[in-house]
């Protein structure tokens, strides 16, 4: 087996754009333009790492809670992702070693193909899969 890549951690953040100013003044990262994701009520920036992205995410006011249900409220490191070639082969290979994937996916995500796993089956920690692409 290949070690995993890990593609990002997620960053839940009251404020998107003064956190991106932050971790462009500390490290000099440049962030991607900010996503907005309707239909999840997520704003996403993503800043770019030697070795990782750290994506920093914002609930939107009054729009989908979508988002809210799967990572929760609570500011602060959320999650991590592992990068795969196949979102759904790597569901079922995880299912078969007793993960349980979130309903509602995999879906379409800021990076592609995307799949949370319950925290219940993961040691209580939020993991995600992501396509390559």
């Amino acid at each position: 087996m290949t070690l995993p890549h890990v593609d990002h951690i997620g960053i839940i953040v009251e404020d998107l754009e003064k956190s991106v100013t932050l971790f462009e003044s500390l490290f000099g990262l440049s962030s991607s333009e900010i996503k907005e994701m309707d239909n999840v009520g997520l704003k996403i920036a993503t800043l770019k790492a030697e070795n990782i992205d750290i994506e920093l995410i914002q609930y939107m006011e009054g729009k989908n809670n979508f988002g809210k249900d799967v990572m929760g409220e609570r500011p602060g490191v959320n999650h991590f992702s592992i990068k795969t070639a196949n979102v759904d082969a790597a569901v079922l290979a995880f299912e078969k070693k007793g993960l349980s994937v979130m309903e509602g996916f995999p879906r379409t995500g800021s990076h592609g193909s995307v799949a949370f796993f319950k925290k219940e089956t993961t040691q209580n920690i939020l993991m995600e899969i992501c396509s390559d692409v």
